[in-house]
């Protein structure tokens, strides 16, 4: 298993691609210049010996020796031993709203953005729990089932979108009957589900499903994203907002937040609700909540006993930089014996 101690330093790749292109521009630019300067037959006599695939094979050498100083900086580690690893956690499970009506903008950037940076903040503090990711909309579906994988989590929470859904609406019962068979074992306890949700229900009686959810162990939190008083749904078109939700009469739709609801729903899943504004999105008293909760103990294979492989990229890049500073722009005298091209029979002929 290979992972990086600092991933962040791999950003530093994008300047291979920038010396590319400088070398290409400035190639071009001397072209120019000489073209400018005189007839190209006394250019290249004048230029005698010197190469033009040198350059070209100095640069290749250059980019791999900084590609190899990154990957080096950047600290590549190998797992030396996969082992079970006991940890003591909470069962977590969010079910995140993906209705068109999360797009509306009373929460800024709009509703499931700001819901979707809370949950990767989220994510980011964990450390002993586990985590899966429920999306729903008219019907629900399963994003990425309970893991210990952080980074697969905010992965699969990138993708999320509110046309990932065919079926539009907001069946908060079809999220909670979901997650009951989502969660890994058959305890009574060590369970929370998280409902984002802006509250518009349009589907069979959530309060109900909350309270045999609640029969099984599982606590029901919620969090309501969006205003009372409700907000338009902007339409939008190749990245540009070109109107509103309209109803069949040509009014435009406000999504208002529906807070009985989603109260009733975390009064009957024996949990709390909160209201998300653009100041606190309320994950964290959620999660302060969830961290009261009894944990359980779990095993999770994973690689233990890093050992640091620096020093391999490290003497690689070393050995491209040599090999770039001993080649020079002149072409060897022996490839000049060999006349592969018959330049010299050229230069009697002239």
């Amino acid at each position: 298993m290979i992972r990086f101690a600092h991933p962040e330093y791999l950003y530093a790749l994008g300047l291979i691609p920038i010396v590319l292109i400088l070398f290409i521009w400035m190639s071009a630019w001397k072209r120019k210049a000489i073209r400018r300067f005189g007839d190209q037959a006394m250019m290249k006599e004048l230029r005698g010996n010197s190469s033009s695939a040198k350059p070209v094979l100095k640069l290749v050498f250059l980019l791999l020796a900084l590609s190899m100083f990154v990957l080096a900086w950047a600290n590549p580690q190998m797992g030396t031993r996969l082992e079970e690893v006991k940890r003591e956690g909470v069962d977590i499970i969010i079910a995140l709203d993906v209705s068109n009506s999360m797009r509306a903008e009373d929460i800024k950037p709009n509703r499931l953005e700001r819901a979707k940076q809370a949950i990767s903040r989220l994510i980011d503090k964990l450390e002993n729990d586990r985590i899966g990711l429920i999306v729903f909309a008219g019907r629900a579906y399963v994003q990425l089932p309970i893991t210990t994988d952080f980074a697969a989590a905010k992965l699969f929470l990138n993708t999320i979108e509110t046309d990932m859904i065919p079926t539009q609406g907001t069946s908060i019962t079809s999220a909670i009957e979901l997650a009951q068979t989502s969660f890994v074992g058959n305890d009574q306890k060590h369970k929370a589900l998280i409902i984002i949700t802006d509250g518009e229900n349009h589907e069979d009686d959530p309060e109900e499903a909350a309270k045999k959810a609640a029969e099984e162990g599982i606590v029901i939190h919620t969090i309501g994203f969006g205003s009372p008083d409700g907000a338009p749904i902007p339409v939008y078109r190749n990245g540009v907002q070109v109107d509103f939700f309209k109803d069949h009469d040509g009014n435009t739709v406000l999504t208002k937040l529906d807070e009985l609801t989603l109260e009733k729903i975390a009064s009957e899943g024996k949990g709390s609700y909160i209201r998300a504004t653009n100041s606190d999105d309320g994950l964290e008293a959620a999660m302060a909540q969830i961290g009261k909760m009894e944990k359980k103990s779990f095993g999770t294979k994973q690689f233990t006993d890093y050992e640091d492989r620096f020093q391999y990229f490290l003497a690689a890049g070393l050995f491209f930089m040599f090999l770039e500073n001993i080649i020079s722009t002149v072409r060897s005298r022996w490839i000049q014996k060999l006349n592969l091209f018959g330049e010299n029979n050229k230069a009697l002929k002239n």
